[in-house]
């Protein structure tokens, strides 16, 4: 990310405006953009692309702060962002392709085809994936994107499974399709589990875009869903107890543990493991188990009482809880 003052030196009360290019890497795909460059001036500054790839294809943004000294706030009034797409018909000349971001802001783009990198990638109708292949979940209460997005908005493109072969229907209500985004499942259900791939033809020979697995998400987007169990719920003194935390979720949605135990105020020393799989359900269905156990070797009067699992995910926290006697 850069910051780009317009006035350099301000002194402390005086107010000073930074445009802000996120520049690091490119739109999307997490590519690294190489050949970049800014140029400031007086009302405006350029974000400047030298030899664009197709890999470049995504939504620019800038915005700008309004600093007092050193501190800076955001003028949300004064953001700006566009979409650019790098196909093949695009800056066949160097300085040929702007695009105004805002009043003070704009992105210039240079084709050089004498460089290394061969300037704009003719023909190559989607933009690069870093895999040949690529996981998609179904969650049931969320849309979904197959992200086959294209260089030129005008490339005719279809969506296929592989199994049986055929084509998958765009109605533009259910499944809808977006060059700026790809297919998207407004509403995903279980039967649009598979592997797909993406068609596209633009005065030439078709292309064909990366493989897709679409896996159905049982458990459905919220806080952790939390059971807990123990090895015993009575326990002799001398006995090795141990009690297991549970957590079903979303296969992409990580979940942290921490527990709460009779010893702990004691430090009395426990064995902690957390462990994470993905499951087929049969049907198609995949969920995300997430475990945590606690382990209490040679268990004495200390260590009877609750023993509470705290499960947390980025959407809330759940607590259980279960209590060992000590007989």
């Amino acid at each position: 990310m850069g910051l780009l003052p317009i006035g350099q030196g301000c002194l402390e009360d005086e107010l000073a405006e930074v445009i802000i290019w996120p520049y690091s890497s490119s739109p999307g795909d997490g590519h690294t953009i190489s050949g970049v460059g800014i140029k400031q001036h007086d009302r405006y500054s350029q974000l400047i692309l030298a030899n664009s790839t197709a890999a470049d294809t995504g939504e620019y943004s800038c915005w700008l702060l309004v600093c007092k000294g050193y501190n800076c706030k955001k003028d949300e009034s004064k953001t700006g962002s566009t979409y650019i797409f790098f196909a093949g018909q695009v800056c066949t000349k160097p300085n040929s392709a702007y695009q105004s971001v805002m009043g003070k802001a704009c992105i210039k783009s240079h084709a050089s085809p004498q460089s290394n990198r061969g300037g704009i990638d003719k023909g190559e109708l989607f933009v690069p994936s870093p895999s040949y292949f690529e996981v998609v979940y179904l969650n049931p209460d969320k849309p979904a994107v197959i992200p086959c997005r294209v260089t030129n908005p005008s490339a005719k493109v279809t969506l296929h499974q592989e199994f049986p072969a055929e084509e998958v229907k765009v109605d533009g209500i259910d499944i809808i399709y977006d060059a700026k985004k790809g297919f998207v499942y407004q509403h995903p259900k279980s039967e649009h589990k598979g592997v797909v791939y993406c068609r596209a033809e633009s005065r030439g020979a078709p292309q064909i875009s990366i493989k897709y697995q679409l896996l159905y998400v049982e458990v459905p987007s919220g806080p952790p869903s939390t059971t807990i169990k123990a090895s015993t719920n009575n326990a002799n003194g001398g006995d090795d107890i141990s009690v297991l935390c549970t957590v079903l979720g979303e296969p992409d949605v990580e979940v942290e543990f921490n527990w709460i135990y009779p010893g702990q105020e004691y430090e009395r020393p426990v064995i902690i493991q957390d462990t994470w799989r993905l499951i087929d359900r049969g049907i198609g269905h995949t969920t995300r188990i997430s475990e945590s156990v606690i382990t209490v070797e040679d268990f004495e009067t200390i260590d009877a009482g609750n023993y509470i699992c705290i499960a947390q995910n980025l959407r809330g926290q759940t607590t259980v809880a279960t209590h060992v006697e000590l007989i």
